[in-house]
């Protein structure tokens, strides 16, 4: 009969959708997978923000899962002319030339690696 479910049809009767993805819950990206994508967007030179907007450096490059911050930006005192490095993990977003992060600018900088 037409329109009654059988046994080896393949029709959705339950109403659920199926979602797709990579094997994740809810199609989910791993942490791994986010600082990837991230990381990919991130260029040479961009301005890298606090959630506040404020100014926390500028990036040099991606270094695995970290950003590396130009010396230029590396303060004063026992911070000057060293490197710095943020996890890709305190990135918020990327807009235009700004990396925005989830933490204020102050904050940041306590997360900053030094190298």
């Amino acid at each position: 009969m037409a329109g009654e479910y059988e046994p080896n049809d393949s029709r959705d009767v339950t109403g659920a959708s199926q979602q797709g993805g990579s094997g994740n819950a809810g199609g989910q990206q791993s942490q791994f997978e986010a600082d990837n994508d991230r990381g990919s967007q991130i260029r040479e030179h961009m301005e890298v923000i606090g959630a506040d907007g404020v100014h926390v450096g500028t990036v040099d490059h991606v270094d695995g899962n970290r950003i590396k911050l130009t010396k230029r930006d590396s303060g004063e005192g026992q911070h000057e002319g060293h490197h710095h490095y943020i996890s890709l993990g305190l990135v918020a977003e990327v807009e235009g030339d700004k990396v925005r992060l989830s933490a204020n600018g102050d904050v940041a900088y306590g997360f900053e690696e030094e190298k």
